[in-house]
């Protein structure tokens, strides 16, 4: 994946390119100090993805990305910047992460894997193809103190709820929503289906129903949380194997 990083800074310029240089799969093409000089570096390097500060001088990354973004096969975006107010505003040019300074080898690493999952041309189908047409979002947005994470809906394995939050199980790891149970079942109903009061699992990755003990479990593909399935629920989820068999 070849980079290029966006940043007047040439301190952060130094420190992201440190970075890259442990993350595998990652190229550095070049870098730029203002949005002009990053547009010129576009056409002749042909960048994967922009690592890409907010505030610049002259036309600052969002207006950037909102010109890239309208381009043919355009690169992924990972905006980084100081300030937690752009996050909205970043996500409605399409941005594949955000992440706040000063940014960490980790959570670069993780907001890279989550943008090279899609190619530029994916990139680009997924940003004009409506949302009601597959079944809900195709990303959900993870806030915390660490930035913002994107995860696309494809890794999620299983949803679970646990007290006022909800767990996402998905193939980076385990990530905690601010979002309900409930409107996420409603959302994501075509992709989900239920398996126990406080648990939706996603049907593309069941591999097999399993009983211990008194009750049943599902397994998952890459994932080692198995969910309970709930007796109620039992039936319904034997039928559902069945019908994928």
């Amino acid at each position: 994946m070849g980079v290029l990083i966006v940043d007047d800074e040439p301190l952060a310029r130094a420190r992201l390119a440190r970075q890259l240089q442990s993350i595998d799969g990652c190229q550095l093409l070049g870098e730029a100090a203002d949005g002009e000089s990053a547009l010129q570096q576009l056409d002749s390097l042909d960048p994967d993805l922009l690592l890409l500060d907010i505030e610049m001088p002259g036309e600052n990354g969002l207006q950037l990305a909102n010109q890239i973004s309208n381009r043919p096969n355009p690169p992924a975006i990972i905006f980084c910047t100081a300030h937690d107010e752009f996050a909205l505003p970043a996500f409605a040019v399409a941005a594949s992460g955000y992440l706040l300074k000063p940014v960490n080898v980790e959570q670069l690493a993780q907001a890279i894997a989550q943008a090279r999952r899609l190619s530029k041309p994916q990139l680009l189908e997924r940003t004009a193809e409506p949302a009601q047409a597959t079944g809900g979002r195709r990303q959900i947005k993870a806030v915390s103190r660490r930035g913002v994470q994107l995860l696309n809906i494809e890794d999620i394995r299983c949803f679970v709820a646990e007290d006022k939050y909800v767990i996402a199980h998905h193939s980076a790891g385990e990530t905690l929503l601010d979002e309900s149970l409930k409107e996420l079942e409603a959302e994501f109903g075509q992709r989900f289906v239920r398996v126990h009061r406080n648990t939706i699992v996603a049907k593309m990755h069941i591999t097999g129903l399993h009983k211990e003990g008194d009750g049943y479990r599902v397994t998952l593909t890459g994932c080692a949380h198995r969910p309970v399935v709930s007796r109620r629920l039992l039936a319904s989820i034997k039928a559902l194997l069945t019908e994928m068999a």
